[in-house]
């Protein structure tokens, strides 16, 4: 570690709890960029999506994790094993629950938060929503997760209003250990520019459709080329059958058309650039239980 390095901070701070709870949004609030896709359905994320933030004198590297769940296909399984891999190499574990999360729905899990913070990691544990209860409630839920979680250190907040966000992320910063960056200080992700563009067009899907359809579909950009004035993308939205198909396009394309209005919007937003945008609809027959599939989608860990 050179002399200029030797008070930089940096680590890994991971965040996982049961879906829903508001990890996404947490993340986004603490880095500072919309990076990980918000919607109020469950299972909104299925990758572990990095944000880094940086400072003059420290790094953080945020990660975000699906909702953990009991899965019930290979597609689920892949997503558990993104919550469970941020346990291991956690600098800062950041357990998220809410003010009407359910403690007992995986205590597996939550026995192995405390097995971590038993042995010396830190554990921060987020009472999030806190806008959505009483004070009384809020005293009672501190009460009840300090006897569940002894050392882990509690923080009640409201990640979408931004209350306690700003002295969280203090917390956090002063306990990084003392280390040198693990990225460029320019680099916000660790994520491709196509990644987005797909979280992009599936939140759309996620807040359009109802019922299996946007857990049955995966987005694919097939084609990424920017000009100098202009982004041409090209993308293929996979489901799992054809009358999934059909209900995805709607009558006359009216649904497709409308997912792809959205979708341009955002990636115009996201990118500062106006975006040509093509969306087309492909089977890809029972994909979330193929393991083949899982790995050319990205869900494989190895």
């Amino acid at each position: 570690m050179t002399p200029s390095d030797s008070k930089h901070k940096s680590g890994f701070v991971n965040i996982v709890g049961n879906p829903n709870v508001g990890k996404s949004t947490l993340m986004n609030a603490l880095v500072g960029e919309r990076l990980s896709i918000i919607t109020s359905k469950a299972q909104t994320t299925r990758h572990r999506i990095l944000g880094i933030v940086n400072g003059d004198d420290f790094q953080m590297v945020y990660s975000d994790t699906p909702g953990v769940l009991r899965p019930n296909y290979k597609l689920q399984e892949q997503m558990l094993e993104f919550s469970r891999s941020a346990l291991v190499d956690a600098d800062v574990l950041l357990y998220v629950t809410d003010v009407q999360d359910n403690a007992d729905r995986n205590p597996e899990f939550v026995a192995k938060v405390k097995n971590m913070a038993a042995s010396g990691a830190k554990v921060f544990l987020i009472i999030n929503k806190i806008d959505l209860t009483t004070q009384e409630t809020l005293e009672n839920l501190v009460a009840f997760w300090h006897s569940q979680l002894p050392e882990a250190t509690i923080f009640p907040i409201s990640a979408r209003e931004r209350f306690g966000v700003a002295q969280l992320f203090d917390a956090i910063r002063d306990a990084l250990p003392v280390c040198p960056p693990f990225f460029p200080k320019d680099q916000l992700t660790d994520k491709p520019a196509r990644f987005f563009v797909n979280e992009i067009i599936r939140e759309k899907i996620l807040l359009n459709y109802d019922k299996e359809i946007p857990y049955s579909v995966e987005v694919e950009v097939e084609s990424f080329e920017e000009e100098d004035k202009l982004i041409r993308i090209s993308a293929v939205i996979y489901c799992e059958r054809d009358s999934q198909k059909g209900i995805i396009i709607g009558k006359a394309g009216t649904a497709l058309k409308r997912v792809g209005a959205l979708a341009r919007k955002d990636i115009e937003e996201f990118f500062q650039k106006p975006v040509y945008l093509q969306l087309f609809v492909k089977v890809d027959r029972d994909w979330r239980s193929s393991q083949y599939r899982l790995r050319h989608y990205g869900y494989d860990l190895t």
